[in-house]
């Protein structure tokens, strides 16, 4: 490999390093000394830890791309019987693994022309939900409870409300037919939808991690059901499987290349990823977010993904970026693709990958799981498991408890304001701003504007994650990987509460308890970590 650049078929794209062009370079011969990628197709647990735990039953993604082939045109038949059924929505209740790949796919390949129209719904704020049940006829509408434990809190709830509403529609009996489930065999979800009378089972193989599946069903089923051409997504995603198997080197592996410059980098100290994408990939970031923050956010280290961030003047970027353009043939976007040409002539590390047309999004998916399996194993760290975000669930359910015993929750208030974090920036920090509100236009306006602001007068970076998904993407990095985090927590004022059927909570109730959960956690592991109410970021405008 040229340390400044790199060109491949399918798999291309461009690499300049600038000044890191050798110690790329040396990484890259380790790797191949080392026989890192025969050893990852041969499910060797030792790439990444001595022990197999959380490893060897985690590694079914690497053959999803052929295997999945095999299940297309059974996945599209079954979207052929939900049209013909009569139902006109899909809501897909999940979260995280659950949902992010569905709904990248949902904003990306969608077709209008489709008589299905699926809404991804990974939320517990009560204005969200409330906005999806007024936005449907739950008379026609199938329902996708999709948790890989079938222990999910988030859409277990929310099956609990859209259930009690079908049924007053339809009746118990005819009810079950508007519900499928896509879950591990053996799980509580699996037991639940057959006692329920849930159209459909679906069991996709319990060996793949959540954030590894999104060329599995959870993320073929809905994207099918959205009219998405799945064979095509899963051609693209053979042909870069096939790019990256055990007979390539390193530098020649587009998933290892891209993987090796992540980890390598940094290790260099340049550990914030930051992702650009042309406008009809851009939701491409959200799944990216979760997969490199919770494969990599572990015992003090990790990457930390920047997506959907403002373009900036090339002056207000610190030296801890790598930056990461993923373009796609034919978007017009003069002013990214001007920024992205200052940013590499400054002598920023830069990555540009090229795609062809959105089905190459079965591509991206393979290839960036297999650069963040190389990128863990060069940290250090076990890409697998997700220690955090299970105490976090865990921290929700005594609030729950304390909830269900007491009657309300022993909510903490603003402890501070945005400029008391913020005077706390040292150089390589970045912000975290964990939004527990609604997203919409204005909200996203408003957290644009406090990100530019933030880099322009700070010059570090921002990211941005709305509550709870977030504890389901992020939250493992911001409480086990590198401590260079500034913790904004945004609450919203009292709002229109939803009830969840047969619980002692309500969806409103189980927002705080999830916010606080959070923030109790972050406090608790010496997190820099400020509350403050929605209100105080709107009047920042």
């Amino acid at each position: 490999m040229n340390a400044q650049s790199c060109d491949l078929d399918a798999g291309r794209m461009t690499i300049h390093l600038g000044a890191y062009g050798e110690v790329v370079s040396n990484s890259l011969r380790r790797l191949d000394a080392d026989g890192l990628v025969r050893r990852i197709w041969d499910r060797d647990h030792t790439v990444w830890k001595p022990e197999p735990d959380g490893i060897v039953d985690r590694l079914r993604w690497l053959d999803l791309p052929y295997t999945m082939r095999d299940e297309a045109s059974a996945i599209e038949a079954f979207a052929d019987e939900v049209r013909r059924a009569g139902f006109r929505h899909v809501v897909l209740l999940g979260m995280g693994g659950s949902s992010l790949a569905a709904e990248v796919l949902r904003q990306t390949c969608a077709t209008s022309g489709n008589p299905l129209k699926l809404i991804v719904l990974d939320s517990t704020i009560p204005e969200v939900i409330r906005e999806t049940a007024v936005a449907i006829d739950p008379a026609r509408t199938l329902f996708i409870v999709s948790s890989k434990s079938g222990t999910t809190i988030e859409p277990n709830s929310l099956y609990r409300f859209f259930r009690d509403s079908v049924d007053r529609q339809l009746g118990r009996e005819q009810a079950g037919a508007s519900f499928v489930a896509i879950t591990d065999a053996g799980t509580p979800l699996e037991r639940m939808a057959q006692g329920d009378g849930f159209r459909r089972v679906f069991t996709p193989p319990s060996d793949v991690g959540g954030r590894f599946s999104a060329l599995s069903l959870f993320g073929l089923l809905p994207a099918a059901l959205a009219g998405v051409d799945i064979h095509s997504l899963l051609s693209r995603g053979t042909s870069m499987a096939s790019q990256c198997l055990a007979d390539t080197s390193a530098g020649e592996n587009p998933g290892a290349l891209l993987g090796a410059v992540m980890g390598t980098l940094a290790n260099e100290g340049r550990d914030k990823l930051t992702l650009f994408a042309s406008p009809s990939v851009a939701g491409f970031g959200m799944w990216v977010d979760q997969l490199i923050a919770e494969s990599t956010g572990k015992d003090g280290l990790g990457i930390v993904p920047v997506v959907s961030e403002p373009l900036m003047p090339v002056e207000c970027y610190g030296d801890d970026r790598l930056f990461v353009y993923l373009r796609m043939d034919g978007d017009l976007d003069d002013a990214m693709n001007y920024s992205v040409s200052e940013l590499r002539d400054a002598g920023h590390p830069m990555i540009v990958i090229p795609m062809r047309d959105i089905h190459d999004l079965g591509g991206e998916f393979f290839r960036w799981e297999f650069a963040t399996a190389v990128a863990a194993s060069i940290l250090g760290v076990q890409p697998f498991d997700q220690p955090n975000v299970q105490a976090s669930k865990e921290r929700t359910a005594e609030i729950l408890d304390e909830i269900v015993s007491t009657g309300k929750v022993l909510e903490t208030g603003p402890t501070g304001t945005v400029e008391d974090l913020l005077r706390q920036a040292q150089p390589r920090d970045y912000l975290a701003i964990m939004a527990y509100v609604q997203p919409t236009r204005e909200t996203d306006g408003a957290l644009t504007d406090l990100r530019r602001a933030v880099i322009e007068r700070y010059g570090i970076a921002t990211t941005l994650g709305y509550g709870p998904r977030l504890l389901h993407s992020t939250g493992q990095l911001h409480k086990r990987g590198p401590d260079t985090g500034l913790f904004l927590q945004i609450t919203p004022g009292d709002c229109d509460d939803a009830v969840i059927p047969g619980m002692g909570y309500s969806f409103g109730a189980l927002a705080k308890a999830q916010a606080e959960g959070d923030f109790r956690t972050l406090q608790r592991l010496g997190r820099r970590v400020v509350r403050v109410d929605w209100r105080s970021i709107a009047d920042l405008r």
